[in-house]
C-alpha cells in the first residue's frame, strides 16, 4: 500500500505507549493497533486530529505516501 503509517516512530519520539495513546484519544487499543500496523483501510479525521493533539504533531507526520514501483508510468521517476 502506498500509504504508510507512521505511528510507532512518533510515539517513540514522544516517548509514549500505545495504550496511554489510546486512553488519551479515547479510541480502543485494538483499532489504534490496526492503524499502527498500516492494516486500516481509512482513518477518521476526527480520529487523526485527536492523534495528533495528543501527540503534538501534523498528520504528514504520522501519515507518508510511498508509490509502489509498479505502479509507476513508463518514463516515470520515482519522487
Amino acid at each position: 500500500m502506498p500509504i504508510l503509517v507512521n505511528l510507532d516512530v512518533m510515539l517513540a519520539r514522544r516517548k509514549m505507549t500505545l495504550s496511554a495513546l489510546a486512553e488519551t484519544v479515547g479510541i480502543t487499543l485494538a483499532n489504534l493497533s490496526i492503524l499502527k500496523s498500516g492494516k486500516a483501510k481509512a482513518v477518521r479525521f476526527s480520529t487523526l486530529a485527536a492523534i495528533c493533539q495528543a501527540l503534538e504533531c501534523q498528520p504528514a507526520d504520522l501519515l507518508e505516501h510511498r508509490p509502489d514501483p509498479t505502479d509507476l508510468k513508463p518514463g516515470s521517476e520515482p519522487d
